[in-house]
């Protein structure tokens, strides 16, 4: 995602671990061959030599790039454990919800997993670091668009005005700034650290380079006028959120990694189909762990209104499949813009295979039914 807040997770009360053993009965798509794990094991849904395979596989750590955020690849995380699917597949997940440096914490081993922004984000860190593999996205929409003053008419118009951005410009805005025919030599760029988009609308700067679901969101339910551009406009294509793993923990343990993504994916379906309750869930959780006013009920609603979108629309296929075609226009506008001197291959930096195999004519294949 964009610039991202932090903290750690619990679990939710008693009522949630009930609801979590129904969901469980009930969920499922296909019948699972050999033995229970153990009769010792309530909620364990695989034989006992896969269940033994994923727990030798030890603690398997999840950094969260945006807190508690009602976002996919995100959100279904905390709830993949809180539902119980995770146990259900003998896998122990810690998630830090702290999660300052995930990048670099996943590619030095120290976790195994992260999500990041879009392919392009992951691009960016693939020119200075070859230990992380995707092996999900989302959607197949940019996440980011321009929001700006409501004085500003166009992006042209901000050709002598202030164009915020966190971290970076990104190469989708500067594609939008290109096709819009913006001299970019003529905007001050402003490298942001405050979240308010309102300082948009009371002009402290002109436009801010943002997230499509998150700031404009927060100015429309505030009933504000600004305006937005999309890159879609501009014939820009991009991608949503993607999951990135310890390459050498994926080469070592592919089947654990399977089921992490299964589980995690078992999860999104759950989300997409209860949105509510996911958005109560994750919000709860926030305000156990003392985040609550970060991430407000009624903030991820918006939140996840929008994203559950971008899954539910992705050309790639069902939800998390990835596809090398995909991901090429992004790979490009990186290429172009991205300031990078050597940028690998797409087959190099993703994994188009996993997700995919966790589906069977379009359907998550979930064992225990």
């Amino acid at each position: 995602m964009t610039t991202h807040l932090h903290s750690s997770t619990r679990r939710l009360a008693a009522g949630v671990a009930g609801l979590a053993a129904v969901l469980l009965a009930l969920s499922g798509c296909a019948a699972n061959t050999g033995s229970p794990a153990s009769t010792d094991d309530a909620g364990v849904l695989i034989d006992k030599a896969s269940c033994d395979r994923n727990r030798a596989a030890g603690p398997i750590s999840y950094i969260s790039g945006y807190g508690y955020s009602a976002s996919a690849g995100q959100m279904d995380v905390f709830l993949a454990k809180e539902l119980g699917y995770f146990k259900a597949l003998c896998l122990d997940v810690e998630i830090n919800a702290s999660g300052a440096n995930g990048q670099q914490l996943v590619a030095s081993g120290q976790a195994q997993f992260t999500a990041l922004g879009s392919a392009s984000d992951v691009m960016l860190a693939a020119a200075n670091s070859k230990n992380l593999t995707a092996v999900a996205t989302y959607g197949t929409t940019s996440p980011f668009s321009i929001f700006a003053n409501e004085s500003v008419k166009s992006l042209k118009d901000l050709e002598g005005k202030k164009l915020g951005y966190f971290i970076n410009l990104t190469p989708i805005a500067s594609a939008m700034l290109d096709d819009a025919g913006v001299d970019v030599s003529k905007v001050e760029l402003v490298k942001m650290t405050n979240y308010d988009p309102t300082v948009v609308t009371r002009g402290q700067v002109d436009a801010i380079v943002g997230y499509a679901s998150n700031q404009p969101e927060k100015l429309r339910a505030a009933g504000l006028p600004f305006t937005e551009f999309l890159p879609e406009d501009y014939g820009v294509k991009g991608t949503y959120n993607v999951m990135e793993a310890n390459t050498g923990f994926l080469k070592k343990n592919r089947e654990v990694v399977a089921d992490f993504m299964r589980a995690d994916l078992k999860a999104v379906e759950y989300c997409l189909a209860n949105k509510d309750k996911c958005v109560d869930m994750i919000s709860k959780l926030a305000a156990d762990n003392n985040q609550g006013s970060a991430f407000p009920a009624d903030q991820q609603a918006r939140t996840w209104a929008v994203e559950s979108s971008w899954v539910e629309n992705s050309t790639a296929g069902a939800p998390g499949v990835q596809t090398e075609a995909e991901w090429k226009p992004e790979y490009a506008l990186v290429k172009k813009y991205g300031d990078v001197k050597q940028l690998p291959a797409i087959g190099t930096m993703m994994d188009p295979e996993l997700v995919a195999g966790l589906y069977k004519d379009g359907t998550l294949v979930w064992p225990g039914k």
